[in-house]
């Protein structure tokens, strides 16, 4: 894994998730709120996850290790939650940018939330976030069409079809 595939591997995390964001936005209310028995309840239970895992993910990489995730309550609404997510891109991107080759492979060191030390190179922590939130991506897909909406594909071979058309 070198910086190039980390550049890509973020901005198609960013495509990807505001795909999701924008799939899910016509629900209504009841429905962003709902139960539907997933890993973390429904869409605002699991988005607020995937959240809540970059946002930790990202305090490690400033030194930082946090004792517990943000809760659902802490976003109400789907666009209180788009809005953080806004700021927290834009944070990314400017560590991405900062990065080098030699940085991805140095041992991050850092805290779980239960106090539990651990180290792993930065690259393999960066590509973990990013498929953790492909992964509870995916789950968001299923719910979605439980709720009677269209899903779209977040594939990363889409992502990277959408980049050559724009190419051309």
């Amino acid at each position: 894994m070198n910086l190039q595939d980390i550049e890509n591997l973020y901005q198609y995390d960013k495509w990807a998730t505001n795909r999701i964001i924008d799939m899910v936005t016509p629900l209504a209310q009841e429905q962003y709120d709902k139960n539907l028995s997933s890993s973390h309840g429904g869409v605002r239970g699991t988005l607020t996850h995937i959240y809540a895992a970059d946002w930790i993910w990202f305090e490690r990489w400033k030194g930082n290790s946090p004792t517990s995730l943000i809760q659902e309550s802490d976003f109400p609404t789907l666009a209180s939650l788009r809005e953080k997510w806004k700021g927290h891109f834009t944070e990314i991107e400017g560590f991405v940018k900062g990065l080098t080759d030699k940085k991805l492979l140095e041992r991050w060191s850092y805290k779980d939330i239960k106090g539990n030390a651990h180290a792993e190179p930065l690259g393999h922590q960066m590509q973990h976030k990013v498929n953790h939130s492909s992964y509870h991506r995916g789950q968001i897909v299923t719910m979605v069409r439980q709720l009677g909406l269209k899903a779209q594909s977040t594939d990363l071979i889409n992502y990277y079809r959408l980049q050559e058309k724009e190419k051309q």
